[in-house]
Order: C-alpha cells, then structure tokens, then sequence
C-alpha cells in the first residue's frame, strides 16, 4: 500500500508497504483523508526521536474490518493514544497518558496511508450528514476543547489565545462559545481578519517597545486593565510563553497548547511570586467536537488536498490545513 514513512531521520513516500493485519482489539479502517498537522512537521525535527513508522494522526476513514460488527461501514474518527489497558493512568480515565501508550503517528503507524489499524474502544462514529472533509477537524478541535474541560472559564472575564494560525483559530472558536471577552493576538494582520467573527485582534507588537540601549525589543509593562485572566499559548513557538507571562494577570492561568521540539529558558520566580497557573493542555474531547461540527457551530476553511506523493508539497503547504485525499 502507498504511505508516508518516516526511517528516524526522514520521511520517505512508499508503495510497498503490506496493509496492516488488525488484533483482535482493533479495527482495520480505510483511510479517506488525512490531514498535516504541526506536530508530523515537528518530527521531522526530532520532536519523537526513536520513532520509526507511518505517520499521521488526524484521519476520517471506514471500517473494514471490527470485532464490533456494527463499525462495519461506518465512517469514523479516532483517538490518538491507546494505553495499556492496566496501569492506575489507564484505570482512572487517563489512559493518554499511559506510560506504556502507543500513539499514531508517533509511536505506532499512523494515517499517512492507504489502511491503518487503531484500537477498537478509540473510534468514533461520525454523525449521519456529516461529510469527511468537516469530520477530519474533529481531532484537532477536540484538543482546542480540552481548554474548557479542564478549565472553568468565567464568561465575564476575558482570555486571550496567543498565535494566528491554525491551532490558534481552533482554540479561539473553542472560547468563543464560552462568551468569554475575547482577544486573538497575533503576527500576522492578514491572517487576524479571520479571528474578528470570533474575537477582537491585536498585533503582538503592540505589547512590545524597543530597547533604548539598542538592544532590540522587550515587553511592556502592562496595566492589569490590559491584561487577561486565561491566556492560550497556540503560536507553536517559544516566544509565545514569554508573552502569555507578559499579559497574564496576576493569579490569572496559562493554558499551554503549543507543542515544538525545543527548549525553553524561564525565572521560575514569576509563577509562584505572581500565583500563576500553568496547564499544559493536549488531547481532548472527541464527542462534542463531532457535534459541534455536524450541528455547524464551529466552521474551518477547506483543507488544501493532496495525492500522498506529493507530500513536501502538503508540509510546505500555507494553507490553512493541507492534508491527503485516498478516495
């Protein structure tokens, strides 16, 4: 079968790849689409080292074959992390964080392919009239909702989202349904009309002012009027968490969306000595995500599709999403 394989230093397109034979726990699914997420660029930088396989996490597919003969046929979605089934994480609702989980696209073979397996229990079964170029959205949204599952946002208040681009767009539609007074800041003025059905927008520059010694540029002091209660980091970059510190209040929270392979330097001191909370916030709910997306609520532009074997072209894609149509 045709997929995107990556060796441990590369990915490589491949069609001589056996289709993959299904455990007795998993489901043996079609693969319909596929979207390019930040993170497989991230592993061509080293995010997962001894990672070996397929990759890819975010698909629609059908299930051909299923120990629960009613997946049969249907279009699904799916999970990311299967764990261990055993371990305390998996035997209280944590199983993501299983130490011993298996992750598509990361630590298993992913989507990027003709077929994949995926455990059986991490399926979901997208709603009657939902089409799969909406339905391959639910991963990632599912993550922007995770925000509000594991924190409560008072809707008179406000929050920020840090970052323009795509994971930024998700979470601000996310808080947007909250009621929460809300604030996109980003680079990018261009990509920031995009936010204003949802949020007010500001450029990142506008919290910044030039150093007089030459030095290039700091961060302003701000008011606590000028600052935000909840701030999501989803720039995807280092920088962003300098300024989430900047325009948090005072007690306010930090949700943590980026992920990126690379280090951080940070003075410890401000959080305590400011009483910040920093939540590191990853995969989330996948149920009110295929809602959302069926009942139209929540709306994404239309992913940029490419054959497999052009997949340089898709990660070097500007689009909004770009991905892998198998049909």
């Amino acid at each position: 079968m045709k997929a995107l394989f990556f060796d441990g230093n590369k990915a490589e397109y491949r069609e001589d790849l056996p289709v993959p034979v299904r455990e007795p726990h998993q489901s043996l699914i079609r693969v319909l689409l596929a979207n390019v997420c930040s993170t497989d660029r991230e592993i061509l930088k080293g995010y997962r080292p001894g990672f070996k396989g397929v990759m890819g996490h975010e698909f629609v597919g059908e299930v051909i074959e299923s120990g629960d003969a009613s997946l049969v046929g249907r279009l699904v979605v799916g999970e990311l992390n299967e764990g261990c089934g055993a371990c305390l994480y998996c035997r209280t609702g944590r199983e993501k964080h299983c130490l011993d989980r298996k992750v598509i696209g990361m630590s298993k073979d992913g989507c990027f392919a003709e077929y994949m397996t995926l455990a059986t229990h991490l399926l979901h079964v997208v709603p009657d009239g939902l089409t799969p170029e909406k339905a391959v959205f639910a991963e990632p949204l599912a993550a922007a909702l995770e925000i509000t599952e594991q924190v409560k946002i008072d809707p008179s208040a406000n929050a920020a989202v840090i970052g323009d681009g795509r994971l930024g767009f998700m979470c601000a539609q996310a808080l947007a349904l909250t009621g929460v007074d809300l604030t996109v800041i980003g680079h990018h003025a261009d990509k920031l009309k995009m936010f204003e059905p949802y949020a007010k927008t500001r450029l990142a520059g506008e919290y910044t002012v030039a150093s007089p010694y030459g030095e290039g540029r700091g961060y302003r002091e701000l008011t606590a009027d000028e600052c935000f209660e909840y701030v999501v980091e989803a720039s995807g970059a280092p920088g962003g968490f300098d300024l989430a510190m900047n325009i948090v209040r005072k007690m306010g929270t930090i949700i943590l969306k980026s992920t990126y392979a690379g280090k951080k330097e940070l003075d410890m001191s401000l959080i305590p000595v400011n009483e910040i909370t920093v939540v590191g916030s990853r995969c989330g709910p996948f149920e009110p995500a295929l809602r959302l997306l069926a009942e139209g609520k929540v709306s994404f532009p239309d992913v940029e599709l490419y054959d497999l074997k052009d997949w340089r072209k898709a990660f070097g894609s500007k689009a909004f999403k770009a991905g892998f149509d198998f049909r």
